[in-house]
């Protein structure tokens, strides 16, 4: 990830140059290769995705959520856990774990 030098905005590479994401500033520079060899590149994770906390996680003594329902057994209370499964702007996601049949699940804010 290259950053831009003068306002500091993240930049993308557009046709083999880096071109500031900025409207305002525009600034663009050349591709540092060496950074390309470093990092890596993935797919966006979709909503189908599983994300999961361990198979043997120990909800037990872990904060109680009571406005859920398990779609299981449709027991209204359940263990939580939360955990920042995107990127730093965007809300956490929270792992449930129904107290009565185990059933786990996860929400987004």
């Amino acid at each position: 990830m290259q950053f831009c030098d003068e306002c500091g905005s993240m930049m993308v590479s557009v046709d083999g140059e880096m071109v500031c994401q900025n409207d305002d500033c525009g600034a663009t520079t050349d591709r540092d290769d060496d950074l390309a060899e470093r990092f890596v590149s993935t797919e966006e994770q979709g909503d189908s995705d599983p994300i999961e906390t361990e198979e043997g996680a120990d909800f037990e003594g872990k904060p109680t959520a009571t406005d859920v329902s398990c779609d299981e057994c449709g027991h209204g209370e359940a263990w939580y856990t939360i955990k920042q499964t995107g990127s730093a702007d965007e809300p956490p996601t929270r792992f449930f774990k129904c107290t009565e049949c185990g059933h786990r699940w996860r929400g987004y804010n």
